[in-house]
């Protein structure tokens, strides 16, 4: 289990609304299924999308982390940022390829949701570009039909590591801290707050130690 829930929304919520979402581990699914006329592909996320693209990844606890970060950068960040961590998103969450054992695979569910969408992008059809989060950011991309471009990690590691660095230099007016256990983000805005999380982390590592020890 990885913490996440899904909650049912009635039609597409902002970018802001929705990343929001995911800071707190809530991923807001939609509830209306695609037209069969249209089986392979919807232009728009449907149940298809949802339950068969993001929900299985949403139980791998390095996916599940990878979107939650998205979230916690989103929280404050500017107009242009949200923009940019969106299109992220898209690039990524949605439509993300990496390399896995000399072949290309997708972790993105609109690919995962599209068998259409799917073919197409692993074939020699479309463009593939390195990853790189301050490119992709800015990059156009195609909601009604499939992705002209994509982008391709050398391994879903780097992926994660690289969205770190991007995020790390995103402009906002504090740092947060989200509580697994509470399910809340606290606003880190005093030393004793970081002081409170440093101790428990301290906790935790000796935890760890003494059970690598008997391990050993």
């Amino acid at each position: 289990r990885t913490g996440f829930q899904l909650r049912p929304v009635a039609g597409l919520l902002s970018a802001r609304d929705f990343l929001a979402g995911l800071a707190f581990r809530v991923f807001q699914s939609t509830q209306y299924i695609r037209h069969s006329s249209s089986p392979m592909h919807s232009p728009e996320p449907d149940c298809c999308h949802e339950l068969l693209g993001h929900v299985p990844m949403l139980v791998d606890k390095e996916f599940a982390q990878f979107s939650q970060d998205i979230g916690l950068t989103s929280l404050g960040a500017s107009d242009e940022d949200i923009e940019k961590l969106s299109t992220l998103y898209w690039f990524t969450v949605e439509f993300g390829l990496c390399r896995q054992n000399e072949s290309i695979r997708a972790y993105g569910a609109g690919l995962l949701s599209s068998y259409g969408e799917l073919v197409y992008a692993l074939s020699k059809e479309p463009e593939y570009r390195p990853f790189d989060p301050e490119v992709m950011a800015v990059q156009p991309y195609q909601d009604q039909t499939f992705q002209p471009v994509y982008f391709v990690a050398e391994h879903f590691e780097e992926a994660k590591s690289k969205l770190q660095k991007y995020a790390l230099r995103i402009k906002k007016p504090f740092s947060l801290h989200y509580d697994p256990f509470t399910s809340s983000i606290e606003v880190l805005d005093s030393p004793q707050k970081v002081k409170e999380i440093i101790s428990y982390l301290k906790d935790e590592m000796k935890n760890l130690c003494q059970a690598f020890e008997k391990l050993s």
